[in-house]
């Protein structure tokens, strides 16, 4: 074997497939060897980095929901009183039929009147510790197993045999519960951070009760460093103004047509539904009328009340609390988000669509509007990813960006296919490309820019 047919053998095995070609065109051979290479060596560039892309999105694992126990814990479901539709949105868990130490209150703002002070001795801020009782068997309705007592709880803990709840948190002595409408301006928001879902807030909270209001001491679930200095405190008027940082649940999969929800959740640290009942006062839940957000626009502006359960943190712990959302919608102008990734992704498609208009015989410039446009797609998508956090699902910029390697690697396969075709159908082959390739690219990018 001479010299000339062991180099021309070693090309054509390094090309993956170029033995397939027709012996008879040793000029175009040589001269689309080289490019064929390269191509091959972008497209496993290419696997490489979009394997590395999906698997980091679909290895992301979202958070667990709030209350959600331990897979194999079983969860107790304490006695709960019927409440209203707006206020079970909180969660409220149905208990099966005996399980309920006592009978349940009509509805929460009833407790006070079905369950009159069977002691006027004490006074109504007294702490629900103060005449809460041990724990005995006698609590447990008659016929219950041990299995059903441990999930209730049948440890020495101290409990209220009045009134709706066993909790020692609860205080079936305080007379019924205040309803106070809560309003929240907010003044400023700043810093916000879509990868980590962290914001910094300042706003003046109210509360308006019907009556006396308890002695708050007002937490902020998803709060963190939350100062709150009183403007105003007396028996039924509170107002604070307040700043801290929050965080909050980040949806992308309409990125980069997203809307952000900006939460601030509130509660009283001690007092139940049966002393403190918040209500949403929407005439006073609103932002400064200068309010700006750099980059988003306002998008909607609400708040709700509900009950709220959290999983039984230790034995008779059934009582509700009353929790305040207000919710701040947030997206990002249209615009922007076109032109930062609509636009390049589609200039990327149009460029390397050129080069079907490239003969046959300019292989070399054919195939540099297609390799270098497959390159310069994965980096602009890892740039786009970058900039967010790890999620377990495809944005639409992410399904955009598949319709752009599909129809890049489709316009490459058609520079491959003149390796392997005949001499004699090369100009048909050039013109059948010209026809296809361009509508079956736009059908491609339509499909990945809508679904």
């Amino acid at each position: 074997m001479g010299a000339a047919t062991s180099r021309r053998f070693l090309g054509i095995a390094c090309a993956f497939g170029l033995a397939f070609r027709p012996m008879q065109r040793p000029k175009r051979q040589k001269r689309g060897r080289m490019f064929l290479i390269l191509q091959v060596v972008s497209v496993l560039a290419v696997i490489v980095l979009g394997s590395f892309i999906l698997a980091s999105k679909v290895s992301a694992q979202g958070p667990k929901p709030a209350g959600s126990a331990p897979k194999g814990m079983a969860v107790a479901a304490p006695a709960a009183s019927a409440t209203s539709s707006a206020l079970a949105a909180g969660g409220v868990r149905k208990i099966p039929k005996g399980d309920a130490p006592a009978p349940v209150a009509a509805a929460a703002g009833d407790a006070g009147a079905a369950n009159a002070p069977a002691d006027g001795g004490l006074a109504a801020d007294a702490s629900p510790l103060d005449y809460a009782v041990v724990q005995t068997d006698d609590d447990f309705p008659k016929g219950m197993s041990d299995e059903q007592k441990a999930a209730m709880g049948n440890g020495k803990v101290p409990i209220h045999r009045e009134g709706p709840y066993r909790s020692p948190l609860a205080h079936p002595r305080f007379g019924g519960p205040a309803t106070a409408k809560v309003g929240l301006v907010i003044d400023e928001i700043r810093d916000f951070d879509i990868q980590k879902g962290t914001f910094e807030a300042e706003f003046f909270l109210s509360m308006t009760g019907d009556k006396a209001l308890p002695n708050t001491d007002i937490t902020f679930p998803n709060g963190h460093e939350v100062t709150c200095d009183p403007l105003a405190d007396a028996e039924t008027f509170k107002l604070y103004r307040c700043a801290g940082s929050f965080t909050t649940a980040v949806d992308l999969r309409a990125y980069p047509f997203d809307t952000q929800e900006l939460i601030i959740e509130l509660e009283d640290k001690r007092a139940g539904v049966d002393q403190l009942i918040f209500q949403a006062d929407p005439t006073r839940t609103s932002l400064n009328s200068e309010f700006r957000m750099t980059g988003y626009g306002v998008a909607t502006v609400g708040a709700r009340a509900y009950k709220h359960l959290y999983p039984p943190r230790f034995d008779r712990d059934d009582l509700y609390v009353s929790r305040y959302k207000f919710t701040l919608g947030i997206d990002r102008f249209a615009t922007s988000a076109a032109f930062s990734v609509f636009v390049p992704a589609f200039i990327i498609v149009i460029i390397s669509l050129m080069g079907l208009w490239v003969p046959p015989d300019e292989l070399e410039v054919r195939s540099n509007a297609g390799a270098p446009m497959l390159a310069a797609a994965v980096l602009f998508h890892f740039s786009l990813i970058q900039a967010l956090p790890a999620t377990g699902y495809l944005t639409r910029a992410d399904k955009l960006m598949l319709g752009v390697y599909v129809s890049l690697l489709l316009n490459m396969a058609t520079t491959w296919a003149f390796l392997v075709v005949d001499e004699d159908m090369v100009e048909t082959w050039f013109k059948r490309f010209r026809a296809w390739v361009p509508p079956l690219t736009v059908v491609v990018m339509a499909l990945a820019s809508m679904v």
